[in-house]
């Protein structure tokens, strides 16, 4: 099943639920698809180095991160870095200390007021 998720990270959807509580299976999976942190379990969708590799991959994946997580300004910073939208899965505290800026190559990311 790892040689699978290395291949296809959203396969761990079809794993075991032992499997989808192994840490380093999961990191595996989030790390080819940060959004197979879907399916991992609540104790690894609040286990900071899954998240932070997952929103690496794809920022769209905070979503799926605990709320305490959703609190951590790096991990926003570094999802939205990837993926602007990712702002939205934030914590509200967040969202009045955060803001999106043009960059000139169409990036965006995320500075203090």
């Amino acid at each position: 099943m790892l040689f699978v998720v290395n291949q296809d990270g959203l396969a761990v959807r079809y794993a075991s639920l032992e499997l989808k509580s192994d840490r380093e299976f999961v990191l595996v999976a989030v790390k080819q698809n940060g959004s197979a942190l879907r399916y991992a379990s609540e104790e690894l969708k609040g286990d900071r180095e899954c998240v932070l590799v997952a929103v690496k991959q794809a920022g769209s994946a905070l979503r799926y991160a605990s709320q305490e997580l959703q609190k951590d300004r790096e991990i926003v910073i570094v999802a939205v870095e990837q993926d602007a939208l990712a702002l939205q899965y934030a914590s509200k505290e967040l969202h009045g200390e955060l803001e999106l800026q043009e960059k000139p190559n169409n990036c965006h990311a995320c500075r203090r007021h």
